[in-house]
């Protein structure tokens, strides 16, 4: 008698089948994590519908790698060890994803590594696979890697589909399926001309996605000050970064509600009570010449500019916050696509793309946050006495010359 298969109902995909093995991964607590791990973060504060979880995107984007690696024909070994390698892509995440990350001194990706090669993770996995081709696979190496970590990847494709579902932004959807049937393995994932439109679809959605969701400037704000706040109790060895993919999303909040540390508490009633930072100044970084100098500011540049900006205007330093928007770098424009058996960058291939790596510095700016009830002392501040920035570029017109604060 055929054992009855399982399926996971997905809320962008439907049902998605699961092997015996890939259920008992799923039941070690090391994956059941995920599910008390928020995909986005705090962004639930703007986007009240963006509770998914690591755990979700985790099991979509095994479904697209595996969809992805039968349309490439891969073996029935090569399928199994993608579907498992995207199955555990994010089991090194700290407590609220990407935002925990800002703060330690290793990327998740080395958590994910330590969590497959030394926990009691590894005894299982080693049943079928050897586990450093699962790494490989996670940190986009070998001839498998790009299909998981690359540049039109699968993990890129199910948090695009799945943020946008969840937080009901529409700029994410996607056609995943024209672009996954329009995908060869060689050096790297190539795209065929068929699928370009699919992937301009893809870029465009990510680039509209970034200003209203990843790096909208409330996002920014209350990220920043889940970040000051954590780095103050890793300083203080509350608790040791090493550990942080032991921790949940709950866990760092219990702590950061009951330590001793009054600021982290105050970070914290903050957040639980929305009373979030205000921005008092704004300058898109198209105003300036060469953009991509303000990403050569270090951060001890920025933090001497807040502790500056505390003192001149009577206020806590720790309550100063300033904020870049992060790099645009849009990895999927580098992707190769096949013309007539010849290989060109997809920015050559289609002009839209072009157009978007010209227009990605349209979007991030570098702002200035206080609390809102100090916020009527900065009627004339001016950002350039503190901070050493870039020429303004006076040639090019701009609409962007009012007040955005105004705006939004």
């Amino acid at each position: 008698m055929t054992e009855k298969k399982k399926f996971i109902r997905d809320s962008v995909y439907g049902d998605i089948s699961l092997d015996k093995f890939e259920e008992r991964i799923m039941d070690m607590p090391q994956f059941q994590r995920l599910r008390r791990i928020k995909q986005l973060g705090l962004i639930s504060l703007i986007y009240p519908g963006a509770t998914h979880t690591r755990f979700e995107h985790c099991v979509g984007t095994m479904n697209l790698g595996s969809k992805l690696a039968t349309e490439l024909d891969l073996t029935q070994d090569e399928i199994e060890l993608v579907r498992t390698s995207a199955l555990l892509h994010d089991v090194g995440h700290g407590p609220f994803s990407h935002v925990s990350e800002g703060v330690l001194s290793f990327p998740h990706e080395e958590l994910t590594k330590y969590v497959v090669t030394e926990t009691s993770m590894r005894d299982l996995l080693e049943e079928k696979f050897d586990v450093n081709d699962i790494v490989d696979i996670v940190n986009g190496k070998g001839y498998l890697g790009p299909i998981v970590s690359g540049e039109l990847d699968v993990d890129r494709m199910d948090y695009l589909l799945r943020d946008s579902h969840n937080t009901g932004v529409a700029y994410g959807v996607i056609d995943y399926e024209r672009i996954i049937s329009n995908l060869s393995l060689d050096d790297g994932l190539i795209l065929d001309i068929k699928g370009v439109q699919a992937a301009e679809g893809a870029l465009v959605s990510r680039y509209f996605m970034y200003p209203s969701v990843y790096q909208h400037h409330t996002t920014r704000i209350v990220n920043s000050m889940f970040r000051r706040a954590l780095k103050r109790v890793i300083d203080e060895d509350i608790i040791n970064e090493n550990d942080i993919y032991k921790y949940d999303d709950a866990d760092i909040i219990g702590i950061f509600r009951h330590c001793e540390n009054n600021f982290v508490n105050d970070i914290m009633a903050r957040l639980d009570n929305r009373r979030i930072m205000k921005r008092v100044k704004t300058i898109r970084l198209d105003n300036f010449k060469y953009p991509e100098k303000m990403y050569k500011i270090e951060a001890s540049q920025l933090r001497k500019a807040e502790e500056e900006i505390a003192e001149d205007y009577g206020i806590d330093k720790d309550y100063v916050f300033i904020n870049i928007a992060e790099y645009p770098r849009f990895d999927e424009m580098k992707t190769q696509v096949s013309v007539e058996g010849k290989l060109f960058p997809l920015t050559e291939i289609s002009n839209i793309i072009g157009a978007l790596s010209k227009a990605r510095f349209n979007i991030p700016d570098i702002s200035v946050y206080v609390p809102e009830e100090e916020k009527v002392k900065f009627g004339k501040f001016k950002l350039d006495n503190y901070l050493d920035l870039p020429e303004i570029d006076r040639e090019k017109f701009h609409g962007i010359h009012y007040d955005q604060i105004k705006l939004f």
